[in-house]
C-alpha cells in the first residue's frame, strides 16, 4: 500500500527554485531515505509535505487522500509525525512531562500539567519512555539531556501523536558514533513494532545504507536518482555530486 505519494511538487523562494517538480512514493512498512548535498531541497521538501510551507505547484497524498495545503496540526492528526534537524522539545519540562503533554494535547485534554489532566496518560507515558529508552531519565529536565537523548525524546514526542508515517529530518545529526548506532537501531525496531513507514533525510552514508530500503537523491531541488541502496551506491552521477560529504549543517 502506498502511504505517501508526491506528484510534481514545486516551491521557490525569491526566484530560487528550492523544490523543482519532485515525484516520490513511500510504501507501507518501508524505511526510505532522501539524500543530497546541502541546499538540495530536502528540508524544504519535508516542510512542504508536513504543511509548514505551502507548495507553488503539485500535490501531496497521504493514504490516497489529498492533503495539499492543509495546516501542520491537521496533517499531524491525520497520522504524519515530523521531527526536525534542530531538536524540537520543551526544555523546561521534564522528560516525562514532554511525553505526557503530547498525549494530553493529542487527546484534546489541554497542556495544563498542574490540573487534573496531569493525572492522565501516565501509564502510556511510562510505556513510551521505556520504548525509546528514556524511562531512567523521566524526571530530568529535557534541556539538560545529551544530543542523543534529546533526539530520542523528540522521537517519543512524535510517537505520542500516534503516527502512521514518520518524517525524520537528520535523526542522528550531532550524535556520537555510539549514539548514532543506538538511534538507528531504535528507529528500525520501532518501525517494525508499530508497522510504521519512515522517510528520513541523512548525511551519514553508513547510516543510510544500514537502514534504508529505498533511497532518493536530490540535487538543486530535483530528483536525480532513486532506487535500492546498491543501485544508488553504483550511480556515477550520485558519486560525483554527493559522496564524500558527511556532515550535519543547515540546508
Amino acid at each position: 500500500m502506498t502511504v505517501l505519494e508526491i506528484k510534481g511538487l514545486r516551491k521557490s523562494f525569491g526566484g530560487v527554485m528550492a523544490v523543482a517538480g519532485v515525484d516520490l512514493k513511500v510504501e507501507d512498512d518501508c524505511i526510505d531515505c532522501i539524500i543530497g548535498p546541502n541546499g538540495a531541497g530536502k528540508s524544504t521538501f519535508f516542510n512542504l509535505v508536513s504543511g509548514y510551507y505551502t507548495c507553488d505547484e503539485g500535490s501531496v497524498f497521504f493514504k490516497g487522500e489529498d492533503i495539499t495545503g492543509l495546516p501542520p496540526q491537521k496533517i499531524a492528526r491525520m497520522g504524519i509525525g515530523r521531527s526536525f534537524q534542530v531538536t524540537n522539545i520543551f526544555p523546561k519540562l521534564t522528560v516525562f512531562e514532554n511525553i505526557q503533554a503530547t498525549f494530553l494535547y493529542t487527546g484534546g485534554k489541554g497542556l495544563n500539567l498542574f490540573s487534573d489532566a496531569g493525572k492522565l496518560f501516565r501509564e502510556e507515558t511510562e510505556e513510551l519512555l521505556k520504548k525509546v529508552g528514556l524511562i531512567d531519565q523521566a524526571g530530568e529536565l529535557a534541556g539538560i539531556l545529551s544530543a542523543g537523548d534529546r533526539k530520542r525524546l523528540e522521537l517519543g514526542i512524535v510517537l505520542a501523536t500516534g503516527p502512521q508515517l514518520l518524517l525524520l529530518d537528520e535523526p542522528t545529526c550531532g550524535m556520537s558514533p555510539v549514539e548514532t548506532t543506538h538511534t538507528i537501531d531504535l528507529i528500525r525496531e520501532i518501525a517494525r513494532q508499530e508497522s510504521l513507514a519512515v522517510l528520513f533525510t541523512e548525511h551519514k552514508m553508513d547510516v543510510v545504507f544500514s537502514i534504508a530500503s529505498h533511497i532518493t537523491v536530490m540535487n538543486f531541488g530535483t530528483v536525480i536518482a532513486a532506487g535500492k541502496p546498491d543501485d544508488i551506491r553504483a550511480n556515477e552521477k550520485v558519486q560525483q555530486i554527493y559522496f564524500g560529504e558527511d556532515r550535519c549543517s543547515s540546508k
